[in-house]
């Protein structure tokens, strides 16, 4: 069990300073530094930009099929945001 303990303490040591030597290299080489930030930001905008696109789209379309539904109140103010988002889309102000 000694034994055991010993080895899981020495192999526990050899990962945390792996780590740290790759946190080392990485602040030694600022360049590499700045361009996995670069890369990993353009990533997220990518990502995000996508990502709003395809929710956009799908409460445009919801909130379209609702205004078919001629709800007495509810239509009305839908398709007002439908046809102000749209007009937007087109470029001209409302």
């Amino acid at each position: 069990m000694d034994w055991l303990a010993r080895e899981l303490d020495r192999l526990s040591v050899g990962l945390e300073r792996a780590k740290i030597s790759e946190y080392v290299d990485l602040l030694n080489r600022p360049m590499s530094l700045i361009w996995r930030n670069l890369v990993a930001g353009m990533a997220r905008g990518v990502g995000i930009a996508i990502g709003f696109t395809f929710f956009a789209a799908t409460i445009l379309y919801v909130l379209q099929m609702l205004g078919k539904l001629n709800l007495p109140i509810i239509g009305d103010y839908i398709a007002d945001i439908v046809r102000i988002v749209q007009r937007q889309l087109e470029g001209r102000t409302y």
